[in-house]
């Protein structure tokens, strides 16, 4: 069965040649104009994954976004934005999204960004073997824990000390990555790798405001600093 995609993009032109693509590409798309659309269409058939311009009369796509995790909807929802500043694509994942483009865009980033989300969330095949990339192996015992974090992977819960964190299912795979490797410092590729399935080299700053959001919801006030930035290398969670 091929993969869906709901698109919802009021730029007609841009909407039917993305459209085109994704066909093309092996996908089922639902096409729409606008956000009620989009919900409407979202409520009637779930899809596998929601491709949201941020702009759009009426409701926008953080607007879709917020609704459909309301709901307690967890589909993968992909932004494409024209806004380039860091706060507003803080606001997409506020929103609860999990990945942006910034248009214009190439249509290969945004089919690379696609396999990822839905590798992340697909369940693995019938009769096939997963990698030890896609699931990691859990420690002994049902929780991870370093520099004061402490995590169930299972129940997707994570706390830094008695305060329960609510992360987006991005900020907790990193988060996840940052604790199995505490004290080493992860370079951007293996980040992206790990996290996103594919590397959007060194002019991407997806990674850098997944941490600075992540960071945003870890820091408190007197507390240590968690994650670390080693310039021109990556990232590191310890406990200074």
């Amino acid at each position: 069965m091929p993969q869906t995609v709901l698109l919802a993009e009021d730029d007609r032109a841009i909407r039917n040649a993305l459209e085109r693509a994704l066909t093309l590409e092996g996908y089922q798309v639902m096409a729409v104009a606008d956000g009620v659309e989009a919900l409407a269409q979202a409520h009637r058939n779930r899809p596998d994954v929601l491709v949201l311009d941020v702009m759009m009369p009426g409701i926008d796509g953080l607007q879709v976004c917020r609704v459909l995790r309301a709901e307690g909807d967890r589909t993968p929802v992909l932004m494409l934005t024209a806004l380039v500043e860091t706060a507003d694509r803080i606001a997409g994942l506020d929103a609860g999204a999990d990945d942006y483009v910034v248009k214009p865009f190439d249509v290969e980033e945004v089919f690379a960004r696609l396999r990822a989300l839905l590798r992340r969330t697909s369940p693995v095949a019938a009769g096939s073997a997963p990698s030890a990339e896609e699931v990691p192996k859990p420690p002994p015992g049902r929780f991870l824990e370093a520099a004061g974090i402490r995590m169930d992977p299972q129940a997707r819960r994570a706390w830094r000390g008695g305060r329960e964190l609510e992360l987006t299912r991005t900020e907790f795979e990193l988060l996840e990555l940052l604790v199995r490797n505490a004290g080493i410092v992860l370079d951007h590729s293996t980040i992206y790798d790990r996290i996103w399935g594919y590397d959007f080299g060194p002019g991407s700053k997806n990674l850098a405001v997944y941490v600075g959001y992540l960071r945003r919801k870890l820091d408190e006030p007197g507390a240590p600093l968690l994650i670390h930035t080693v310039r021109g290398v990556g990232y590191v969670l310890r406990e200074d």
